[in-house]
């Protein structure tokens, strides 16, 4: 490796450290936010997020703002998410097939207020928000983009911050609107020293920045036994749809870096070297669905488009994944679920998924990213405790268990390395499993 090269690169590497202070590099994280890939809360992982648009907990902040004006009580939850993985790729260059087995574990916090008491309005206007934070809030922000020539998954590893905030109304009779914010962060920095071939460092500078990007969420729900019969029964009673709209969001690092080597790289024509790349990627996303509820059970469906076409425009600017040249395909994911109450005080529910692969590219040069169509199975549990001697309302517990498969799929690993001491166009076959486990305790005022 030619001495100039050696030099930026280790700059390079101080700079992404000073950056990513608060971040975890080699974090194994993905593209996806935890709840595009688990659930948030266990209703929304039990049912396999079927449910979601129609969830009146604080998840309905990311999944369908709108909903938020359902339950007129303030809420205030806390949860605990694991998501345990085994994820394999055998080939015929090594011995063992299990390429990720690191688990994604997170806290989820989340409250929803009626704001109406600050004004001389009447009409209820209600905030929520929801975050969750990885490693049990030890871990503000995942981050890691790579070149790998063993393979790695697209969309599984640790989940950077989350964070939505967002708000609600009745817009008419069994009408309501919704919208919210996603928030990520897009990190800088840059870096210059003087070197020498020792690889002593003087006169450094160094500047890191971060700022927040702002991504939104529309979406409005329509009660119709409310809108069209509110003044008497009719067959439209229990059944309610909803639409929601999310705009992608990303993370976004960019790097520059610049050395100088006295008598062999002058001040005057320093050697720079810049990197931006992009990281856990959710798509834009129109879904859309239907549900009908009694006092007894609800069931409910919905069906999303993610736009993951959008992600290849992605990776045409990214310094890291541009070699890659991977095509993605803009998929259709349906989920159903239902939900049974037992007794008075305790509920079940169940859901059901397919998700297609959005990676189109069987092969993906150098970056080697894997990626398989998948069944998703969830179940949860509910109980509210009602007998409390200080609280006004029942103390609500819910558990969710998720169950992810991913179903096999060839690729062909790859790599443009000129020292050839990798093996090269070998044929991986991936498949695993995906275990979610999630509990939570809301109350209500």
């Amino acid at each position: 490796m030619p001495l100039s090269h050696r030099f930026s690169v280790r700059t390079l590497t101080l700079a992404l450290a000073a950056a990513s202070s608060g971040i975890a590099l080699n974090a194994s994280a993905n593209m996806g936010q935890t709840p595009s890939s688990y659930g948030l809360l266990p209703t929304d992982v039990g049912t396999a997020q079927a449910l979601s648009m129609f969830n009146t907990q604080v998840s309905a902040t990311y999944y369908n703002p709108s909903y938020l004006a359902k339950d007129p009580r303030g809420e205030l939850t806390g949860g605990l998410l694991h998501g345990g993985q085994e994820l394999r790729a055998s080939a015929s260059d090594r011995e063992g097939d299990i390429l990720s087995d690191s688990p994604s574990q997170q806290v989820l916090i989340g409250m929803k207020t009626n704001l109406s008491s600050l004004t001389r309005v009447d009409h209820p206007i209600y905030l929520g928000f929801v975050a969750g934070v990885e490693k049990f809030s030890k871990e503000m922000m995942a981050f890691e983009s790579t070149t790998g020539v063993e393979g790695q998954f697209l969309r599984y590893g640790r989940e950077p911050l989350f964070l939505n905030v967002g708000g609600a109304t009745t817009l008419w009779r069994g009408i309501d609107v919704g919208a919210s914010l996603r928030i990520t962060l897009h990190a800088s920095a840059s870096m210059s020293v003087t070197t020498d071939l020792a690889g002593n460092t003087e006169y450094e500078s160094l500047e890191v920045s971060a700022e927040p990007s702002l991504r939104s969420i529309v979406s409005s729900t329509v009660d119709l036994g409310e809108t069209f019969c509110p003044d008497s029964d009719c067959w439209l009673d229990g059944f309610e749809t909803a639409f929601v709209y999310r705009t992608n969001s990303y993370a976004n690092t960019t790097v520059e870096a610049e050395t100088i080597i006295p008598g062999l790289i002058p001040a005057s024509a320093p050697l720079i070297l810049a990197v931006s790349t992009y990281d856990s990627f959710e798509p834009s996303v129109y879904a859309i669905g239907a549900q009908y509820s009694t006092d007894r059970w609800r069931v409910g469906v919905t069906l999303e488009q993610q736009n993951w076409s959008e992600l290849g425009e992605k990776f045409e600017l990214d310094d890291i994944k541009d070699q890659a040249l991977a095509e993605f395909d803009d998929i259709l994911v349906p989920r159903i679920g239902a939900e049974f109450k037992v007794g008075q005080h305790f509920g079940i529910s169940f859901g059901a998924a397919y998700e297609e692969s959005a990676l189109k590219s069987t092969s993906t040069p150098d970056v080697n990213y894997f990626d398989n169509d998948k069944v998703i199975l969830g179940l949860g549990l509910s109980a509210e405790y009602a007998r409390t001697r200080i609280l006004t309302y029942p103390v609500r517990l819910d558990f969710g268990y998720q169950r992810q498969m991913l179903q096999e799929r060839e690729f062909t690993l790859s790599n443009t390395r000129p020292d050839g001491t990798q093996s090269n166009n070998i044929v991986a076959t991936t498949d695993g499993e995906v275990d979610i486990f999630t509990g939570s305790i809301t109350l209500k005022f």
